[in-house]
Formats: C-alpha cells, structure tokens, sequence
C-alpha cells in the first residue's frame, strides 16, 4: 500500500496596544502570518511521516522513543513509527491549572537533544501554553539508540498533553 503526507504548519500572531491619553487615543496594531507547507518525501519541506496523540501523565514522566515505539493505526492496522528526522515538533499543555507545568527535554540517557544545546536542557510549557518546532529544511535528526528519547515531565500533576510530529522515516 502507498501512503502519501501533506502537512502545513500556520503560525499567526496579531496585537493591538491602545493608550488612551487626554486629547488623543494612539494604536499600535502589528500583525505576522507565517506558514510552512510540507510536501511527500524525505528531501527539503518534504516528510512522509505524522504522529500524533493526547497523553495522560499521572505525576510522572515519560520517554518517548521517536525511533521505536510511537504507534499509530492510521494505515489500517497497529503500526511502529520510526522517525530518523523531525521537521515539526507541537506540543501542548492542556492544563488550565496555573502551577500545572509541563517539562520537556533532560532525559537520562539517549536523549533527542539537537534541538537544544545540552542534554540537561528542559524546556517547560506552562498551561495552556504551546511548545512549537519548525525546521523544513535541514530538521532535527533522530538517532536509533543514542539520540532518540524526547522526555515529557507532568512534575507532581495529573494532566493531559496534546504532541504532532511530522517528519521522515520508516513503520513497521
């Protein structure tokens, strides 16, 4: 059976500051779109892969193995998704509870890190709060066994996340 991914990835970020002052109102109205399509393939805006899922953590974490164990049934029977590449990383904290944070990155060991600099580093979404990574051309390599654990912290809290992963690789 072939398969074939499209993906698009659409940032948009609009703000309207307004000082009312005595004679005269002032606007400062600025506003950015961004969009990044993906093509099938394994070259430059291209991927052939997509995972993704809502998780639970009860006051743990977990290792997500972006090279062995992400499932998915999408081409018609439990598959394994072995991404070797990542060009777009989305994840979201579905908190609404203000000290619920959400840590990613600092795995023990094999950790997905070229999308940080050290293998301690963390970066923590806060609720309701988006981490997003786009990198379409060159994307953040994967590497079986030594480079391929992203881990995803809940600290002390019981809460869902939302995570889509498109990039290149392989099922099984």
């Amino acid at each position: 059976m072939a398969t074939s991914l499209t993906a698009k990835a659409t940032i948009s970020l609009l703000s309207t500051y307004v000082n009312p002052l005595d004679l005269s109102t002032p606007v400062d109205s600025v506003s950015t779109d961004w969009t990044k399509s993906f093509t099938n393939g394994t070259g430059n805006d291209e991927a052939n892969l997509v995972w993704h899922d809502t998780r639970s953590l009860a006051a743990t974490s977990e290792d997500l193995d972006l090279n062995a164990a992400l499932t998915s049934t999408l081409v018609g029977g439990a598959v394994t998704v072995k991404f070797t590449n990542i060009k777009a990383l989305y994840i979201r904290n579905n908190s609404t509870t203000t000290t619920e944070i959400l840590a990613v990155g600092g795995a023990a060991g094999n950790q997905f890190i070229n999308w940080v600099a050290n293998t301690s580093d963390i970066v923590n979404i806060g609720p309701s709060g988006i981490l997003a990574l786009i990198n379409p051309l060159d994307g953040y390599d994967v590497t079986a066994a030594t480079g391929d654990l992203l881990k995803i912290d809940s600290g002390a809290d019981t809460f869902t996340y939302d995570i889509w992963i498109v990039g290149i690789g392989t099922v099984s």
